[in-house]
C-alpha cells in the first residue's frame, strides 16, 4: 500500500482515511492550527531540535498551547512509524511526519476562549519525491503575479500555520501555466520563496538567498545550508535581497525544504539556470545528503 496514510489523534491511530475531529475543530472551521513537518533520513528522524523550536515559536505567536512534551511527541511519532510499517508491510524507506495541533473544539466563534483543550493530529507517509527526471535535469518554476506573499505583518510567512491559501493560490497560477512551483514576490516586488520551499541562487560563486526579512518562512534547510552546508564545501552564503530583473545575473537556482533537501531549478519562466553534475547546486545537495548520513549516525535515540 505505497501511498497509505498513517494517523494518530490524540494518541488514537488510526487510517488517515477516518474521520478523526468534530466539524467545530477549530482547525477546521478556522485555519486555527499549527503545523510541523519532519523527515526521516536512515530511519532517524531528522533535524528534531530545530523543527522542536520552530514549532514553539509558531505556537507562542498564535498564543496556543502544546499538548505534548518533546519527549511525548517522539513516543508518539515511533508509534505513528511503527503502525505505518505493519500497514505496508516494509522499512526500507524514508517516512514524512507532520504534525498539526489546533486550538481544539467549542462553540462556533473566533473568540480563542471559545475552544476547550488543543488536540493533534500526526500524519505518517512516504516522504514524497521529485521524479528522477526533475532532480537530474531541474524544475521550472513560475513566477506568480495575481498575488504576493502576505505581509508579515499581517500573517507572517514565519509562522507554520493551518492558514496556507495564499501559498494555495500562488502555486495554483504557476501550474496552469505548467510550472512544477511558484515564486512568490512581496508587495515591494523583491523574491520571498516558492509556495512551499525556501529558495536560493548562485551568484559569482557565492550561496544567496532572500532575507528572513523579505517575509518568509525560516526553513531547517535554509537555515542549515546557510550555517552548516554551504561551507562544507568552502562556499560563502548570505542573505541578500533578489528581484526579478535580478535573474538573469544569477547563475544558478534551487529550492530548499525539508521533504526534498536541495532541489535544483533549470528555469523561471523564460531564465534559463545552470543545471549540471558538477554545479555549486549539485556539491550543496551531496554535501547535504552527508551531513543527514552523520546526523543519523550521532542520533540513534531518534530512530523510528
Amino acid at each position: 500500500m505505497p501511498d497509505f496514510i498513517q494517523a494518530n489523534t490524540n494518541g488514537r491511530l488510526h487510517s488517515a482515511r477516518e474521520a478523526s475531529l468534530a466539524p467545530l475543530n477549530r482547525g477546521y472551521l478556522y485555519g486555527d492550527a499549527i503545523y510541523e513537518v519532519w523527515r526521516t533520513y536512515h530511519g532517524v528522524v531528522f533535524a528534531w531540535e530545530e523543527h522542536w523550536q520552530r514549532l514553539e515559536r509558531s505556537a507562542a505567536a498564535l498564543y496556543m498551547a502544546l499538548s505534548l512534551t518533546p519527549a511525548q511527541l517522539v513516543d508518539e511519532i515511533k508509534r505513528t512509524v511503527a503502525a505505518f510499517h505493519r500497514q505496508i508491510g516494509r522499512r526500507d524507506m524514508d517516512v514524512y511526519v507532520r504534525l498539526q495541533i489546533t486550538r481544539g473544539s467549542g462553540p462556533i466563534g473566533l473568540d480563542i476562549a471559545l475552544a476547550d483543550r488543543p488536540e493533534y493530529v500526526l500524519l505518517v507517509q512516504r516522504n514524497p519525491s521529485w521524479p528522477e527526471a526533475k532532480t537530474r535535469d531541474g524544475l521550472y518554476l513560475s513566477l506568480a503575479t495575481e498575488v504576493h506573499r502576505n505581509p508579515a505583518d499581517s500573517l507572517n510567512p514565519a509562522w507554520k500555520t493551518g492558514n496556507y491559501l495564499n501559498n494555495i493560490l500562488g502555486l495554483r497560477e504557476a501550474r496552469a501555466r505548467g510550472a512544477d512551483e511558484a515564486v512568490m514576490t512581496n508587495h515591494a516586488g523583491e523574491i520571498t520563496e516558492a509556495a512551499v520551499s525556501n529558495i536560493g541562487f548562485v551568484q559569482g560563486g557565492e550561496v544567496v538567498t532572500p532575507p528572513l526579512s523579505a517575509g518568509i518562512l525560516g526553513g531547517v534547510t535554509r537555515h542549515l545550508v546557510l550555517a552548516e552546508i554551504a561551507g562544507r564545501v568552502g562556499l560563502k552564503a548570505r542573505e541578500t535581497t533578489v528581484r526579478p530583473a535580478d535573474f538573469g545575473r544569477l547563475e544558478e537556482c534551487f529550492l530548499m525544504s525539508t521533504t526534498r533537501d536541495i532541489s535544483p531549478v533549470a528555469r523561471i519562466d523564460g531564465t534559463p539556470f545552470r543545471v549540471a553534475s558538477d554545479s555549486i547546486t549539485a556539491r550543496l545537495k551531496a554535501a547535504f545528503a552527508d551531513f543527514a548520513r552523520a546526523y543519523a549516525t550521532a542520533h540513534p535515540e531518534l530512530k523510528i
